[in-house]
């Protein structure tokens, strides 16, 4: 079974993915920029390999953002803006431009913003590049920071076989669940706490999954339920409901957490993966099927030795703010 997926109240089959296009210094808007070059248009998408050009088969095609996805992007690199932690050219400059840029994202006419894209067959060489003109394109250019943003693109078919491109930015700081400033002051209040030096350091390492939140966690998952897996020295405590988001209780509470390889971890901490309440996966259409095929990954296939009970919150919270689904 194909997956589907529903963008403003019209369902579309997904055909593939391109997982992760970088978004380049000279690829942003002034003020973002970190170097000092001039920047250019055109975004490289890889080498002339067949798999770009299957997937980028026609570029006459539709191509579209969602503009609830641009306003959550904007939100998500909001304290970035505000509180710069790279060198960008015009850092004074960034938080009247997050003002700016997010009244006009509430601004735009539609939910969907179309746009088209020119093929640059003009430059030599095996590097494959896109370029386009429509303001949609150029607005991205100006919001997206570098080395913390990447662009995924869904290659979708419509009820009339209408195929489409549909373009999403998203956030990775450095590998991390959330902005390390975040985890720092989460951190300090932890630490000014009234409370024994002990449970503050428990607190604190549960982050990484280590403690007596690893213990707690492995005692009630002693084995990855996607490979089996059972020896420890393999498996990771992930949090269901992220340690930066949760309460006390919550960061060291063995229900927040499964046991997982690594792969798996890192796939259901950055929400490519989530399960339902009936122990069926997730999986996000933002991953390819080279990618699934490699995983042996199937949508909808039910993991009967995955432990739900007394999760079931925690993978609510997972499945509505962690997994990277269709749209916002």
């Amino acid at each position: 079974m194909p997956q589907k997926i529903n963008i403003a109240d019209e369902e579309y089959e997904v055909i593939d993915a391109k997982e992760r296009i970088t978004v380049p210094d000279c690829f942003v808007g002034p003020h973002n920029k970190i170097g000092t070059g001039h920047g250019e248009a055109k975004l490289y998408l890889g080498q002339r390999k067949d798999d770009t050009f299957t997937f980028f088969d026609n570029l006459e095609r539709t191509c579209f953002f969602i503009k609830s996805d641009i306003i959550n992007y904007l939100n998500q690199v909001k304290l970035e803006y505000f509180n710069p932690q790279q060198p960008y050219r015009k850092k004074e400059e960034l938080r009247k431009d997050w003002g700016k840029y997010y009244k006009k994202a509430h601004g735009l006419p539609t939910e969907i913003m179309k746009f088209s894209l020119e093929f640059q067959g003009h430059l030599k060489g095996p590097r494959f590049y896109l370029n386009s003109k429509n303001f949609i394109y150029l607005f991205l250019r100006k919001i997206s920071l570098p080395n913390i943003t990447y662009l995924s693109a869904l290659k979708l078919k419509n009820k009339k076989g209408d195929i489409l491109y549909y373009f999403k930015l998203f956030v990775d700081y450095f590998g991390e669940e959330a902005l390390p400033q975040v985890i720092k002051e989460e951190e300090s209040e932890i630490e000014s706490k009234s409370i024994k030096d002990e449970i503050k350091e428990q607190i604190v390492i549960a982050r990484k999954g280590q403690g007596k939140y690893r213990k707690g966690v492995l005692n009630e998952c002693p084995f990855c339920p996607i490979t089996l897996v059972s020896d420890d020295r393999l498996l990771i405590a992930s949090h269901i409901k992220p340690w930066v988001k949760s309460n006390d209780k919550e960061k060291t509470d063995p229900k927040n957490g499964f046991m997982f390889t690594p792969t798996y971890d890192f796939m259901f901490d950055r929400g490519f993966i989530s399960f339902r309440d009936d122990k069926t996966i997730l999986i996000s259409p933002w991953l390819s099927k080279m990618t699934l095929s490699k995983l042996n990954l199937k949508p909808d296939r039910k993991y009967n030795l995955l432990l739900i009970n007394g999760r079931e919150k925690y993978l609510e919270y997972h499945r509505k703010n962690i997994f990277k689904g269709g749209s916002s």
